[in-house]
This record gives C-alpha cells, sequence and structure tokens, in this order.
C-alpha cells in the first residue's frame, strides 16, 4: 500500500470544518480591513526565494523543496508568501494603482523540516501584506486586525510579542557587537549556532536550544544602538496600540527568520501549544522590493500557520460544529425513492445541506445514518405516505415527528430555515 509522504498529512473530512470556519473568519475579517485576495504560484523561480529571504538562512540552506524542469530552470516550491507577493506586485505594476497596496493570500507553503507536532513539510498559511506605506499606522492596524481575528476565533490567552530590528543605518553595528560577544562563547553554542555565526550571526538569536538562549540572554540589545528614526517609529507603534488597546509584550531577542525584515517583528503565541507555540508572525521589510529590482519600497505583512490556528480553537467550536443541520430523505421502496429524489433535489437549490439514502437500508438504519451525520430533520417517505400525499418529517434534535403535506414540505423547511437565519 502506498502512503502519503512524511510531514504532508491528509487533511480529512472530520477535521475540513474546522479549517474552513477559520478561512471563512478570516476573508471576512481581511476584506472588512480593506485587503483583496492574491493567488500566486505554488513554485517560483529559486532565484526569488535565494534573493528574498536571503543566503544562509535556515530555509536557504537546508529546507527548500528546489528541482530543474525539463528546460534545467532552477525552480522552488515556495517556502513563504511574501517574496512571491512582492514580486506579483512588481511584475504587474500594482503601484500603478494605488500607492498603498493590501492584498491576502491562503494557501500550501513547502519546507523540508523535521516534522514534529506543529511543524510539517507541507502547510498551510493565511497572509496579508500592506505594500507602499512606511507610517507606523499600517503596522498598528495590521497587528489590530490579527488581535481582532483570534478573538472573533474564540483563541484564549493569546499572546502579542513585539520588538524592532533596526534598519541598514543601525543594524550594522548591532551585528558586529553581537558577532564579537557571541564570538566569545562559541564553546556554549550549539553545532548549527556555531555555522550561523560564521554566516549570519543573528539568526542565533531564533535557536531553540537551551544552552543557546542562556548566552543570547546576555548578548547585546539593538536597543543599546538603534537610530533615532526607528526609535521614533517604534514608540509610535506602541502609542498606537495602547490607542487600541491591543496588549503585547516587547522582545528584544525577537528577530523572525528571514532577512528581508526591518524595524518592526512581531509574533502571537498560544502557550498551551508547547515548543512549537507561534500561530502568527511577521514584520516590516522596507528593502525586499528593492532586493528583487524594485524601487525602494515599503511594506509590512503577516502569515497565520492554519494548523496551529486550528489546534488552537475553543471547545466552543467543537460544540457548535457538532449541532444538527440539514434534511436527511429517507424513503422505502423505488417509487418513494424516486419522489425523494425529486425533494432532494429541491432542497439542495433551495440551499438545503441534503442527502437521500443509496444503498436501500432499513428505515432504522436510515434514522440511525441520519442522527450519526447529525441532520436536523429526516423527510420520511413510504407507500403509504406517497398514497396519502404527504411525508412524515422528524425533528431529529427533538425527537418529535408530524405528518406534513408533500405539497407544502419545502415551504415548511424555507421558512423554519428563515426563521433560525441558518
Amino acid at each position: 500500500m502506498i502512503k502519503g509522504v512524511r510531514g504532508a498529512p491528509d487533511i480529512l473530512p472530520e477535521d475540513i470544518s474546522k479549517w474552513q470556519y477559520v478561512e471563512g473568519v478570516a476573508r471576512n475579517i481581511l476584506e472588512n480591513y480593506g485587503y483583496q485576495e492574491i493567488r500566486t504560484p505554488i513554485f517560483e523561480k529559486t532565484e526569488l526565494f535565494v534573493r528574498g529571504i536571503g543566503e544562509g538562512t535556515d530555509i536557504e540552506e537546508k529546507e527548500m523543496y528546489t528541482f530543474l524542469d525539463r528546460s534545467q530552470e532552477s525552480l522552488t516550491l515556495r517556502p513563504e508568501g511574501t517574496a512571491p507577493v512582492v514580486r506579483a506586485y512588481l511584475e504587474h505594476r500594482l503601484f500603478a494603482g494605488a500607492s498603498l497596496i493590501k492584498v491576502y493570500y491562503l494557501g500550501p507553503m513547502f519546507r523540508h523540516e523535521r516534522p514534529q507536532a506543529g511543524r510539517f513539510r507541507q502547510f498551510y498559511q493565511i497572509g496579508a501584506e500592506a505594500i507602499g506605506s512606511d507610517s507606523p499606522a499600517i503596522d498598528a492596524e495590521l497587528l489590530s486586525l490579527l488581535d481582532h481575528l483570534f478573538e472573533e476565533l474564540g483563541l484564549q490567552d493569546i499572546e502579542l510579542q513585539l520588538n524592532t530590528i533596526g534598519c541598514k543605518a543601525c543594524r550594522p553595528e548591532f551585528r558586529d557587537r553581537f558577532t564579537i560577544y557571541m564570538k566569545s562563547k562559541a564553546g556554549r553554542l550549539c553545532p548549527e549556532c556555531l555555522i550561523r555565526l560564521q554566516r549570519n550571526p543573528l539568526r542565533i538569536l531564533d535557536c531553540k536550544e537551551e544552552a543557546c538562549q542562556k548566552v543570547t540572554a546576555k548578548a547585546p540589545r539593538l536597543s543599546q544602538v538603534i537610530c533615532e528614526a526607528c526609535s521614533h517609529h517604534f514608540r509610535d507603534l506602541e502609542g498606537l496600540l495602547s490607542l487600541l488597546k491591543v496588549d503585547y509584550q516587547v522582545n528584544e531577542g525577537l528577530v523572525r527568520g528571514l532577512d528581508y525584515y526591518t524595524r518592526t517583528t512581531f509574533e502571537f503565541i498560544n502557550p498551551a501549544l508547547g515548543a512549537q507555540n507561534a500561530i502568527a508572525g511577521g514584520g516590516r521589510y522596507d528593502g525586499l522590493a528593492e532586493e528583487l529590482g524594485g524601487v525602494p519600497t515599503p511594506g509590512i505583512g503577516f502569515a497565520l500557520g492554519m494548523e496551529r490556528v486550528v489546534a488552537s480553537l475553543p471547545p466552543k467550536f467543537h460544540d457548535r460544529q457538532g449541532s444538527y443541520h440539514g434534511v436527511y430523505v429517507a424513503t422505502l421502496g423505488d417509487e418513494a425513492f424516486r419522489s425523494g429524489m425529486l425533494i432532494l433535489q429541491e432542497l439542495r437549490r433551495k440551499g438545503f445541506r441534503a442527502t437521500i439514502d443509496f444503498e436501500k437500508r432499513s428505515l432504522k438504519g436510515q434514522m440511525r445514518q441520519a442522527h450519526k451525520e447529525r441532520y436536523r430533520f429526516c423527510v420520511i417517505l413510504g407507500d403509504e405516505e406517497l398514497r396519502e400525499r404527504e411525508a412524515i418529517l422528524r425533528d431529529m434534535e427533538k425527537a418529535q415527528q408530524e405528518g406534513v403535506p408533500l405539497s407544502g414540505l419545502v415551504d415548511l423547511l424555507l421558512d423554519w430555515k428563515r426563521a433560525k437565519g441558518v
């Protein structure tokens, strides 16, 4: 038997309603905040990610799924969504239509990581990008949007961690100080951080090894050398978050995983998830458009991990998903089945979730199936009901039933649906 690829799990029908729920709430909120959907290919030229993400990052060095196509061009399955969006923004001159472009995306990403709880090789993200403004008000709006989204989803005890990582004017001095300090502590670093020390020292701040975290806890901080422009931007952002009543914690060790970030960086974490507890993250990337061949263009964005958000849904969601809804048509005999098919077609075209028994089960078996699949109503049709031109309509949740004329059955169900607002 051929099995699925490790780290690329199936999302089964019993779980998909949770995903659709999160996607629906996210779409609604994003569009209310002025974001429009964009869809980019799942593979791009490898150069896009090497230039955009940065050489020496974990993704570029060992996590990308890269291959040669038949024309020997190097292509890569997208490991993240921001670089493709900025590529599309530049290629299609989206900036010509407005000074600020706000877009969102949903879809799979691919990284060759070691599969573990909350981390997969194919994983799904919802992301958003606001391109064209360097105002801290855009940063605040984006963080407020995520705060709103998680509140709407009912997620509990979510924490926002916030930092500024400076810009090309002040970060080089910080990097130099940080590198000198880390070289003095090289004997206490893990093997991967020793490589990072040579290629991209600030990436050591992302290490989850306890020994490395103890070393970085006493390392130099950007706040010691940050330029006035970056400091002013961060102070304004903090003031706006206070105004909007968005709670946050400053975490000076937060640098995010990709080279294109500047100034504002952030993560939303759910401590209940354990080691892999970041459910969303992002930041400002004011130099990315220029790195990809465009003119200097400020931008900020986020990506949330669908798997971790779904895992964070509260029990009340599962209770809601377990409620009865829709109509099950139970029939006895060939003629009743034909009449049931006509009723089924009309119900579906009126917007009902509806099904019929195709397996010729007994009436008891059909009722058992209707209950198992959580149908609110069961329409029961047999020879006797057809002679009387009526059906038995059973409320599966209340365990009550009554005879209803066939001519008024669908209208009766529609009235009930309108009254319940479902």
